[in-house]
């Protein structure tokens, strides 16, 4: 497990001292100089880091802040890129400009040293590489922020890739999620506006998704789940797992001798079918949401291989995504009516998919819905993109502040991906055509009979066990009012602020009648001519209308303040 603790204390300070000092001016050099200041941190981190030079920052006015954010994060490393390629997925916490820029994070660096990967091959298996593998290449196939990938061979002669971990990795998250857990406590404290955000909640959930990404068993579970879901095709190839080579750091599969989807040039001289290519790397992605819920949620042509007889191959399973059935009968309805132009059936669809903190204004959603469909629905079925029309309705529901959960998102994101490289793959590629027949699908499963009786047997096991619990619950309830442990809390929106208004009125009055009350009563005394006198009036009665001319001031300018008389 990551070990994360909060910054507090001048030891764990001082522990992170030179890699704040780093973050800070890398923030400083892609300007977001303000941010820092408003973070007041020269309060919380020892002296200096006043040493930050700001002259080190870079021209950066030209470009935008979701650029100036992704540069920034490309420079802090590796937990810094993952968090920005997790943050790509969650358009419920940022702006779809945002999700597009964080979109181009790559993950690439230069390969670890390779004793030091010999070294935690032994640590991890028992034995070293030698030992376990009759070939091991040095240098690696690939390399990327927490692992690299190594090309080795079996004694028997099988040839596998090994994924190990980069040496250190773990106590370098670590110290940046500390670091990063900090800033964002010090944001919820300081700057309002990010707050709502609650950026504290956001770093632990990241913690928690790159804590999975790090624990290679679960990617080899993922694998074999996926090779399981499709054993029965012969058109789809997932890599086996070695397991007795595999552990939490490191990653032992069949190495896939393939071409790259992308490598159209290749594809054509192996006399591969371009066309049945994407009509089954379609029906792949298609497969894995609609049957099974259950998605690669990365399929970037570089995770994609081509086997002989047009096989499709995917390969790197560390990010996952799964969608329950509801959400997905859900998301066919969504397609299913904005296809067909109905934009009311859209709307409430789309604010049953999502979630919300205020109810939008529904019909304003329903005459942009309405206005989104006339402007992009009016050419046929086939000449409409599928990804452009996920993407243009995720920009309308962040327009009226409805967040997509992050699951429906990776899905959406990858059906897109998928249609992107079938339409590089073959131009005439019709991706709603190839998914009418699994909406279709999904809309008869709701009528099967079997569906049906488990529906309502369901239904009926719910409310069975609802009248076996509900007498019980009720003597509960009775016996804790009995003995005075039953409490109940009402809470009144927005009553403070009435019974505010209320205590302003009341005092308003209260203040009008002492008014009154100094007038009349210093009137009365200079009738009555009580002494003292100044020029022949008296004196308290000079002081009291004096006062009452003050109060009376006091008062208009606070209603005037108001606005309102």
């Amino acid at each position: 497990m990551l070990s994360i603790r909060k910054i507090g204390v001048i030891g764990r300070t001082y522990r992170h001292l030179n890699r704040y000092r780093q973050i800070l001016t890398i923030l400083f050099k892609y300007g977001f100089g303000d941010l820092v200041e408003r973070l007041k941190i020269d309060q919380y981190i020892e002296v200096g880091l006043q040493m930050i030079s700001r002259k080190r920052r870079e021209r950066v006015e030209k470009l935008t802040r979701a650029e100036r954010v992704r540069m920034a994060f490309e420079e802090l490393g590796p937990t810094y890129i993952k968090f920005g390629q997790v943050l790509s997925t969650r358009p419920d916490l940022i702006p779809v400009d945002f999700i597009e820029e964080l979109s181009k994070l790559q993950d690439e660096v230069p390969p670890s040293p390779f004793d030091s990967i010999a070294a935690i091959i032994e640590a991890e298996l028992g034995s070293s590489h030698e030992e376990l593998f009759e070939v091991f290449e040095k240098i690696p196939l690939a390399s990327a922020s927490i692992g690299q990938v190594h090309k080795a061979c079996f004694a028997d002669g099988e040839a596998v890739a090994v994924k190990v971990q980069r040496p250190g990795i773990r106590k370098i998250i670590e110290v940046d999620l500390e670091i990063m857990l900090h800033l964002a406590t010090l944001m919820e404290r300081h700057i309002e506006e990010l707050s709502i955000q609650r950026p504290v909640r956001i770093v632990e959930e990241f913690a928690r998704t790159l804590e999975r990404e790090i624990d290679y068993n679960l990617e080899a579970t993922h694998m074999e789940r996926f090779a399981r879901n499709f054993l029965d095709d012969s058109t789809i190839y997932i890599p086996k797992v070695f397991r007795d080579t595999t552990t939490e750091r490191v990653l032992t599969t069949e190495l896939v001798d393939g071409i790259k989807v992308s490598e159209l040039n290749r594809l054509e001289a192996a006399g591969l079918d371009r066309k049945v290519i994407c009509a089954r790397g379609a029906y792949l992605l298609l497969r894995q949401v609609f049957d099974y819920g259950f998605f690669h949620a990365d399929p970037h042509p570089g995770n994609i291989f081509i086997l002989p007889n047009n096989v499709v191959c995917l390969l790197d399973f560390g990010m996952v995504g799964t969608v329950d059935r509801q959400t997905r009968e859900d998301f066919v309805d969504l397609i299913d009516t904005v296809v067909h132009r109905d934009e009311i059936r859209a709307t409430q669809v789309l604010l049953k998919l999502t979630e919300y903190e205020q109810e939008p204004d529904i019909r304003l959603l329903e005459r942009e819905f309405a206005d989104f469909i006339g402007r992009h629905l009016y050419k046929p079925l086939k000449d409409i993109e599928i990804g452009k029309l996920l993407h243009q309705i995720l920009d309308l529901a962040s327009r009226h502040r409805l967040m997509i959960p992050a699951d429906l998102f990776l899905m959406m994101k990858a059906l897109g991906t998928i249609e992107g490289i079938g339409l590089m793959l073959d131009p005439d590629f019709d991706m709603i055509a190839q998914t009418t027949p699994f909406i279709e699908r999904v809309k008869l499963a709701r009528y099967n009979p079997q569906r049906i009786s488990e529906d309502i047997f369901r239904t009926a096991g719910d409310l069975l066990h609802f009248v076996q619990k509900f007498p019980r619950d009720l003597l509960e309830i009775a016996r804790l009012v009995r003995q005075q442990k039953l409490s109940l809390k009402f809470e009144h929106k927005s009553l403070e602020t009435m019974l505010g208004t209320y205590d302003q009125i009341s005092n308003r009055i209260s203040f009008s009648i002492i008014i009154a009350a100094l007038i009349v009563g210093s009137a009365l005394i200079v009738i009555s001519k009580i002494p003292p006198f100044m020029y022949g009036i008296s004196l308290i009665g000079i002081i009291g209308f004096l006062a009452a001319a003050l109060m009376g001031i006091w008062l208009l300018v606070a209603i005037l303040r108001k606005g309102r008389l």
